[in-house]
């Protein structure tokens, strides 16, 4: 399971969101209020033909809120969504499983909501196995970033000398710009996040290179300190989300590369102009019910209201439906 700090879950940054938060009905989005304190959102189901216009609002509770799961990078926006929602403070106790393994309790049925990175292609075979479809809209914007410790020399990669550190073409830093060592090149394992956008927007299919024992981090933490204060670190190289080690995971012994010359960040992430962007996600089984929780849930997160909450929390956003 995963966890976040308390300090990273004030209430303060979404504050002035959350008084501009009323009513969304059916995915759309409503005009700001002037509420003196944080109060609950309360989005209405989409009325059918044979339904009023103008249905009862709904109201998140703590029974009915809908169980939200997802990759360690969201814990921070689930922290935010279930506090406007509910209109309670904060929560510091905030866990995921991981990015798969959310899929996983989805398609199961042992979680409602998902607000998470991409699937690996396995997961999503499991998914077709287990006859489950899901339904996924983009809710914002990462980017993966290549990290490398501050007193590594190199400030830039370009796109195919990160492919060639990876795929074992390269393996001196010498070779792009560095001082004559051999590259330590950390990996993610298997099923997270951060190595299925690794395949999919770096390697495009050219095969890593087998990683050495103790090469492969489970945690997305670990790999940070990998970077940060391991033996060698100096010469060591690897790779994470934006977000995670731009607002949650902060070390002062670390450096993110520019590729192609363009320095990560939130512009270059919304413009696209830094090469490794994808998108994140709110996703629910397609079999949730019109009207139910979840289903309130994950049509308004793609509000212009949702979408402001993404943005208070730091995150680039995806385009308002």
């Amino acid at each position: 399971m995963k966890r976040i700090s308390k300090r990273l879950l004030s209430l303060l940054p979404v504050c002035a969101l959350i008084l501009g938060l009323a009513a969304c009905s059916g995915g759309t989005a409503s005009s700001p209020s002037s509420s003196a304190s944080p109060s609950p959102v309360s989005p209405s189901p989409t009325p059918s033909a044979s339904e009023s216009p103008s249905p009862e609002p709904f109201a998140f509770t703590q029974e009915n809120m809908p169980r939200i799961d997802g990759s360690t990078a969201t814990i921070p926006l689930i922290s935010a969504v279930r506090s406007v929602l509910l209109g309670t403070e904060r929560e510091d106790d905030v866990t995921v499983s991981g990015t798969d393994n959310a899929y996983v309790n989805l398609i199961d049925g042992k979680t409602d909501v998902l607000l998470v990175y991409a699937p690996s292609p396995d997961t999503l075979d499991y998914a077709d196995k287990q006859g489950v479809k899901l339904e996924m809209a983009p809710i914002g914007k990462d980017a993966l970033v290549f990290l490398v410790n501050k007193k590594n020399p190199v400030q830039s990669l370009t796109d195919k000398q990160v492919v060639g550190i990876y795929s074992g073409a390269i393996t001196n830093w010498k070779d792009v710009g560095g001082k004559d060592a051999e590259i330590r090149a950390y990996q993610r394992q298997l099923l997270s996040g951060s190595q299925t956008m690794m395949n999919k927007l770096v390697m495009k299919g050219t095969p890593m290179a087998e990683a050495p024992a103790g090469y492969v981090i489970g945690e997305m933490g670990g790999l940070v300190d990998a970077i940060a204060t391991f033996d060698g670190a100096e010469y060591s190289i690897g790779y994470n989300v934006y977000y995670y080690v731009s607002r949650m995971k902060l070390d002062d012994n670390i450096r993110l590369l520019s590729v192609n010359g363009v320095a990560p960040s939130i512009d270059s992430i919304s413009s696209g102009d830094y090469p490794y962007v994808n998108d994140f996600y709110a996703v629910i089984r397609s079999d949730a019910p019109e009207g139910s929780p979840q289903r309130i849930l994950y049509n308004w997160i793609q509000t212009a209201d949702g979408q402001a909450l993404v943005r208070s929390e730091g995150y680039a956003t995806a385009a308002v439906k």
